[in-house]
């Protein structure tokens, strides 16, 4: 009998006694560890620990294994997210020997539900970045092209995920992180509503634009994830009351409506993606969906914006580690601690005003609409080295030059947003799709993805990567 190919599916099985946890763990550490020379998505891989759990499930009697959602599934947690008892260095020098004490509550709820944790995934330093590398762990490449970069801050995840090393990982986004590698790789990310899961790991808990969420091959093993993981917390203040369960994935409206965009009137957008792009909505629209091209209310402020509130986050959470520690730091980080400590009170209240207005127009678009379709990213993979990768800027048409499309909702961060794979380019790299939902509107989102999903056949990189 073949293995299983989703978490879904080998939670099943082993739930009825039809696969072994430790089978599909030995699967697992032999596709990690083969790739790992060459792609560096993780940091430390558990491979005793991942063989111990897996016996332990084994052998626990059918009865004890029905409560358990996901079954011996192999998973992987992001080096930003602590475990207890493990290194956790969030990609930093400064933390290359710290211990976590405790495990976060997306943790506990991930182990309790019968996952297996493979190991640590490869994080830019404090994950500021849409690409994966740091000092202390050095670049994370992309399995479709290792000379192009994984995506971030979640590479290392996606690119487990991806070439079958975990079945899912998690990851975080606080302006794409998730949904950026999701896209670069060719697999599915979902950052969920604001406050769904709870995020129990920053300084403070009343950060507007961080979520965890799962990378994943398919929405139905996301929805599991999620299904796993939600609900409130007294960890977090601000998480939400949970909702019915995510899984199993409900079915779309008869004929769903979409607001559609391109480049969401400011982007520019590659002709690779744009193509995937304008195929899949014929094909969406071809599947008896409602399409209307609409206008959007973003724009280069909003881009500036996030990155603003990015850097307060910075210069706020990490900056005391300039004092003694600036020379062990990316270049990148010292900057961005730099322009958050230059930021004024009013400026930063005026960004608010700002991002309100941004909601309540945004808020009147998706009225009458399931969701609004754009792309994820705006080009394919760039390079992976760091020093071939070019600056977001301003274009002399005043257009926005830049990697992704997604830290315009994080200030929209209520809303929960997915990212599909579209299918390869003709170079051969492949890029996603965003489904943005109304306001808490996961279950719909993970519908709408579902019904999309099903349009294209998934492709996933050659293995050995």
């Amino acid at each position: 009998m073949a293995e299983p190919e989703s978490a879904v599916a080998l939670s099943e099985a082993v739930k009825r006694g039809e696969a072994s946890a430790l089978s599909a763990v030995e699967t697992c550490l032999a596709r990690s560890q083969a790739v790992q020379p060459r792609l560096n998505c993780f940091t430390e891989i558990y491979a005793d620990q991942a063989r111990a759990e897996a016996t332990r499930i084994d052998a626990l009697p059918l009865a004890g294994r029905a409560d358990l959602p996901l079954c011996g599934v192999p998973i992987a947690i992001k080096d930003f997210t602590p475990l207890a008892g493990k290194r956790t260095t969030f990609g930093s020098k400064v933390y290359r020997d710290h211990i976590a004490e405790h495990d976060p509550v997306i943790v506990r709820r991930l182990k309790a539900a019968g996952a297996i944790i493979l190991g640590h995934t490869t994080t830019p330093e404090f994950a500021y970045s849409g690409s994966t590398h740091s000092p202390l762990w050095g670049i994370t490449r992309n399995p479709w092209n290792p000379e192009r970069t994984s995506g971030g801050s979640s590479g290392g995840s996606a690119v487990a995920v991806a070439t079958g090393g975990v079945f899912l990982a998690e990851g975080t986004d606080m302006g794409g992180s998730i949904r950026i590698p999701a896209s670069l790789c060719g697999v599915v990310g979902l950052k969920p509503s604001f406050g769904r899961i709870p995020m129990d790991i920053l300084r403070t808990q009343y950060d507007t634009l961080a979520h965890f969420g799962p990378l994943a091959r398919s929405v139905d093993d996301a929805a599991l994830f999620l299904s796993v993981c939600e609900g409130p917390d007294d960890a977090d203040a601000l998480s939400l009351p949970k909702l019915p369960t995510a899984y199993p994935v409900a079915k779309p409206p008869r004929r769903p409506k979409f607001a559609v965009s391109l480049d969401l009137d400011m982007h520019v957008v590659s002709d690779e993606v744009a193509g995937l792009f304008h195929a899949l909505i014929t094909d969406i629209e071809k599947a008896g969906a409602e399409i209307a091209w609409v206008r959007t209310p973003f724009t280069v402020q909003a881009a500036k914006d996030w990155y603003a509130l990015w850097a307060y986050c910075f210069a706020g959470d990490v900056g005391h580690l300039l004092e003694g520690h600036r020379d062990k730091l990316d270049s990148e980080v010292v900057g961005l601690i730099e322009k958050g400590r230059r930021l004024d009170i009013i400026g930063l209240r005026a960004i608010e005003h700002r991002r309100t207005a941004l909601w309540r127009e945004f808020a009147k678009l998706l009225q009458g609409y399931d969701a609004l379709l754009c792309p994820t990213t705006a080009v394919t993979a760039p390079p992976a080295d760091p020093e071939l990768q070019e600056s977001d800027e301003i274009q002399p048409d005043g257009r926005y030059s830049s990697v992704d499309m997604t830290g315009h909702f994080n200030l929209l961060s209520s809303c929960p947003v997915l990212s599909l794979p579209m299918g390869l380019a003709g170079n051969g790299m492949p890029a996603g799709l965003q489904i943005v939902g109304h306001r808490h509107g996961d279950r719909g989102v993970l519908a709408l993805g579902k019904w999309i999903e099903a349009l294209r056949t998934p492709q996933f990189p050659p293995f050995p990567a």
